[in-house]
């Protein structure tokens, strides 16, 4: 199955393989590429060397699949200060 996709979005699906708190379900959600089609995509536009970095480090990564997280997603990240009002 070929999904066509802009430059834009191959562009936001790399960025997000890259991160490490970014599950391949995320991806999948979002994209409807698999974990396989996202490696597809990613050995067909990264240099060879930068798509084995990658791999190494994306393979077994618990936080790139959720079957494997110890935590829930349940939203970004707020410092214990960031709501603080002035008074």
């Amino acid at each position: 199955m070929t999904i066509d996709l802009k430059e834009s979005d191959i562009s936001r699906v790399i960025e997000m393989a890259w991160e490490d708190r970014t599950p391949f379900d995320a991806i999948e959600a979002t994209y409807g590429l698999n974990q396989n089609q996202v490696e597809d995509l990613m050995r067909d536009n990264l240099k060879k060397n930068s798509y084995t970095l990658w791999r190494k480090r994306a393979r077994g990564r618990k936080t790139k699949h959720v079957g494997l997280r110890e935590f829930g997603v349940e939203g970004r990240h707020h410092s214990y200060d960031q709501h603080k009002y002035k008074k």
